[in-house]
C-alpha cells in the first residue's frame, strides 16, 4: 500500500512538472522542442497530455479505469521520447529518463492491476 501510495506520488510529481514546463515553454523546453523536431505549441500538446495523465495516474487508486488509461497514455509517450531519442542519436544519457519513466509507470500499472 505505501509503496503504491510512493510511485503514484512520484509519477503524478514527475508528469505535472514536466507538463507544465512544456505548457509554459519553461527554461530550455522550447530548445528540447525544437531539437525533437516540435513546434513550441505541438511540445504544448504533449505538455497538456503528460498534465492529464498525471491527473489521472493520481486518481488512480480511487478510480482504477482512469489510472489505468493514464498509465497506458504515458507509457505511449514515453515510447514516443525514447524513439525520438534514438532517432535524433541523442547519446544514453537523454534516452534513460524516458526508459527509468517507463519502467516506472510499467510499475505503477502492475500494482495497480495486482499483478
Amino acid at each position: 500500500m505505501i509503496l503504491s501510495a510512493s510511485l503514484t506520488c512520484l509519477i503524478a510529481s514527475i508528469f505535472t512538472l514536466l507538463g507544465v514546463a512544456k505548457i509554459l515553454a519553461l527554461g530550455p523546453m522550447p530548445e528540447l522542442a525544437a531539437h525533437a523536431g516540435f513546434t513550441t505549441a505541438a511540445y504544448r500538446v504533449i505538455g497538456g497530455l503528460e498534465l492529464a495523465s498525471a491527473v489521472g495516474v493520481a486518481l488512480g487508486p480511487v478510480v482504477p479505469l482512469s489510472g489505468g488509461l493514464a498509465g497506458a497514455g504515458l507509457l505511449m509517450l514515453l515510447v514516443g521520447a525514447a524513439t525520438t531519442h534514438v532517432r535524433k542519436g541523442d547519446g544514453l544519457l537523454k534516452l534513460v529518463p524516458a526508459v527509468v519513466c517507463a519502467a516506472l509507470v510499467a510499475w505503477y500499472l502492475a500494482l495497480l492491476t495486482g499483478l
